[in-house]
């Protein structure tokens, strides 16, 4: 039985995945006239590029030169919804979706590409005393944080208390770990020397705690020694193959028993699938990832498709990762697979998912970035400059891909970060808590 005119497509999440899968819906009509009505639901009303927000929480880049609006990127679509709204429930049965602001987006087919969130492994203590950059929010605090540090460490007589605030840990070795370590020691050897006469940049400290061996697990073991050198020539001391047993505001604890006096706790130590919880009762793995066939879909409910961080797909051997490439994959996949049902076609009968891994990248800091594709690995500056590009590449609008070109420009040959203001410090937790508590 062929659907009729116009399905429903509903789609909640606007990340990677979830945007993808939208703009390939985008203008679709079969050759009887046949399309498609999509609804694009996402809590921000613009799309994030997470792979930079590490560069926003160490003052390179602005907030916009990573953000683009929802609205925009759809302007002028006439088949494509966008709505600004927090999904609290997916009802099965009757085909819908229901959000907080009271409404109930029906479907006939359904795409969750809900992303993931900072995974804390349970631990309250850790999660409400460090912060992460899984979105732009947090990555605003983190800046603020960092800088709102600098500012008060200038106000302290007492050379230990100091230290201590200018002691940053950084939790988790994997990219985004790495990345921010090498970025924020390169933001305090630029400015703590020129614009903090107070202070010695020998005062400021940055502790990596990785719980394996080397930095960069899924990286060639030379790739992670490159990157680890270069952390280290940075001024960055890693502590390799122990885990944080607990954490304060103020104090790290790792497993061995050391403790680390500090004002800033970043985590980047693992992520969770952002799943709607007892609001979505699909089937899902000991990771909370939804379970779904080789085609995608729930086996209960076949019109529902899953995809990125939220997807498990249990025939893929080599297990998929929670980045940002697998699940621009799987959004133009599920969009085609739409658009076989529209046309009256078994999506069944297609080929099945397949992950095609088409490299892995992270850069270090300015000139020096490990890439792997494949078998061929590179590292330094010709490693930096390919990592620059693909980021560029992917960056949504011309005015974003121009902005973060000029900001990297203006860093490499004027040795400039900006974006140093605190936007809205009062407003973030943590640094009102240094305001607060750091008052001489």
């Amino acid at each position: 039985m062929k659907p009729e005119a116009n399905s429903k497509v509903v789609i909640v999440g606007a990340g990677f995945g979830g945007l993808l899968c939208a703009r390939d819906l985008d203008g679709f009509e079969t050759r009887d006239r046949r399309s498609v009505h999509v609804t694009l639901i996402d809590r921000h009303d613009y799309h994030t590029f997470q792979p930079l927000l590490y560069q926003v929480a160490t003052s390179l880049l602005e907030p916009l030169d990573v953000a683009y609006p929802i609205r925009k990127i759809f302007r002028g679509s006439k088949n494509i919804h966008v709505r600004q709204a927090m999904v609290e429930r997916v009802d099965f049965e009757r085909k819908v979706v229901c959000s907080s602001d009271g409404a109930e987006h029906s479907y006939d087919m359904l795409v969750l590409a809900t992303g993931s969130t900072t995974n804390f492994f349970g631990n309250e203590a850790i999660e409400a005393s460090s912060f992460g950059v899984k979105d732009l929010s947090e990555a605003l605090q983190l800046r603020n944080h960092v800088l709102a540090c600098l500012e008060r460490s200038v106000e302290f007589a007492d050379p230990e208390e100091r230290r201590r605030l200018l002691t940053f840990v950084v939790c988790g070795g994997g990219p985004t770990g790495v990345e921010f370590a090498g970025a924020l020691a390169e933001l305090l050897d630029l400015v703590v020397p020129a614009e903090y006469p107070e202070l010695q940049r020998e005062e400021c400290q940055i502790h990596l705690i990785e719980g394996q061996e080397r930095v960069l697990g899924p990286f060639h073991p030379s790739l992670s020694a490159y990157a680890g050198r270069v952390l280290e020539g940075k001024g960055v001391k890693l502590h390799l193959g122990v885990l944080v047993k607990e954490a304060t505001e103020s104090r790290v604890v790792t497993g061995d028993g050391e403790v680390i006096e500090c004002g800033t706790i970043m985590w980047s130590a693992g992520v969770k699938p952002a799943d709607l919880g007892d609001g979505c009762a699909a089937q899902k793995n000991k990771g909370k990832r939804i379970q779904v066939d080789r085609w995608l879909r729930l086996v209960e409910h076949p019109e529902v498709f899953a995809i990125g961080d939220v997807a498990c797909v249990p025939e893929d051997p080599r297990g998929i990762p929670m980045l940002a490439q697998p699940a621009i994959q799987q959004g133009g996949y599920a969009a085609a697979r739409i658009r076989e049902i529209v046309e009256g076609k078994d999506p069944a009968g297609a080929a099945p998912f397949e992950y095609k891994d088409k490299g892995t990248m992270a850069t270090v800091g300015k000139n020096a970035a490990v890439v792997q594709l494949g078998k061929l690995r590179i590292r330094g500056f010709a490693g930096w400059v390919a990592w620059m590009a693909l980021h560029i590449f992917y960056l949504i609008g011309f005015r974003n891909r121009l902005s973060v070109m000029l900001s990297w420009a203006g860093y490499f040959f004027g040795r400039d970060r900006p974006s140093r203001i605190m936007t809205s410090p009062a407003g973030d937790s943590l640094s009102a808590s240094v305001d607060e508590e750091l008052k001489p």
